[in-house]
């Protein structure tokens, strides 16, 4: 039997907070429109839920977001600023990066990668 393909996701912040806090309507059909999906989470982006977490308006996301990344890979890309990390990341590995950031998005595509992001509640690829 032929074992199925992950496709990586590395997550920022925001995304992995709407992935978290937002009903998304084609979630369970996304293995077949995409492939079996695996959200990595970088440490950066952990170190920044975890700050977030100390800001009262944003505690609540925060904190869910992290229960709910629980389970998800941790990759070892640190650094001060996520977004800089994920684009000497995605440099080096053609990855896709899974950002709602329209900066992030144009750099990412420049650098050859590929960017998972959400349009009304759905999550889509952009190449």
């Amino acid at each position: 039997m032929e074992q199925e393909s992950l496709v990586e996701v590395i997550c920022d912040t925001s995304f992995l907070i709407h992935l978290a806090t937002k009903k998304i309507r084609n979630i369970d059909t996304l293995g077949t429109e995409i492939g079996k999906l695996s959200f990595a989470v970088p440490l950066v982006v952990l170190n920044e839920l975890q700050k977030l977490q100390t800001i009262p308006k944003k505690k609540r996301d925060a904190t869910v977001t992290l229960d709910f990344i629980q389970s998800f890979r941790l990759v070892p890309i640190t650094g001060n600023f996520a977004d800089t990390e994920l684009i000497s990341y995605v440099k080096k590995n053609k990855s896709i990066i899974g950002t709602m950031d329209k900066n992030l998005k144009k750099q990412i595509k420049e650098n050859s990668g590929s960017v998972l992001s959400f349009s009304n509640d759905r999550i889509v690829l952009e190449s």
